[in-house]
């Protein structure tokens, strides 16, 4: 199944919260489910509707398919560590991820055209595929008089989020380093991880 490219906002208003890396406009004006029976009392959720819900969430912030996304859950359930944090270790390391995760970009989709144009480089090295996986101490950097006019028009935006505690973001260098490892806290929205490897389990 290809990646979703209809409206931002109308997925925020069907699971119900905020996905900064989806999109940056909120649902505050909206927060109703969409469709002409939206405002209506909805039915109660099963148990497998609460999972598949809590699945989707993680599929549209990070912008994957099903197809990555349960080779993500299948990786993270035969980690030695503990499942939810492997989760989202996995999916917060994506290159994609990171630039957006560092200002460089305020979503993720914006931030996967950066990549796949070849804007951004690993280690002095320019990388143009967005599910690459960063270690711990690699360095990323804005490529390119193109990239950083990028990059500007999109920091005169206004960034979504804050920089995570294990990024450090050189602002002025456009450029970012990876200092430690994301934690389970490091989703910047409500999720229930366990809902999530349930549902793969």
């Amino acid at each position: 199944m290809s990646r979703y490219i209809g409206p931002r906002v109308r997925v925020l208003r069907a699971l119900g919260v905020n996905l900064p890396g989806l999109s940056a406009k909120t649902l505050d004006k909206r927060p109703t489910p969409p469709g002409q029976h939206g405002a209506r009392k909805r039915r109660t959720i099963s148990n497998y509707g609460k999972r598949l819900k809590e699945k989707q969430k993680l599929r549209a912030h990070y912008g994957i398919t099903e197809r990555q996304l349960r080779q993500v859950a299948g990786q993270a359930s035969r980690s030695k560590g503990n499942a939810m944090a492997s989760l989202v270790q996995l999916l917060e390391r994506r290159l994609d991820s990171v630039v957006f995760r560092a200002g460089f970009a305020r979503t993720i989709p914006a931030a996967r055209q950066l990549v796949a144009h070849g804007h951004i480089s690993v280690n002095g090295k320019r990388l143009s595929y967005p599910s690459a996986r960063l270690n711990q101490s690699d360095v990323i950097t804005v490529a390119g008089a193109r990239g950083e006019t990028a990059v500007r028009k999109q920091q005169e935006l206004g960034s979504v989020l804050s920089a995570p505690t294990w990024l450090e973001v050189d602002g002025s260098a456009l450029s970012a380093r990876v200092a430690g490892l994301p934690d389970i806290d490091s989703v910047p929205f409500p999720v229930e991880l366990p809902l999530v490897i349930e549902f793969y389990s």
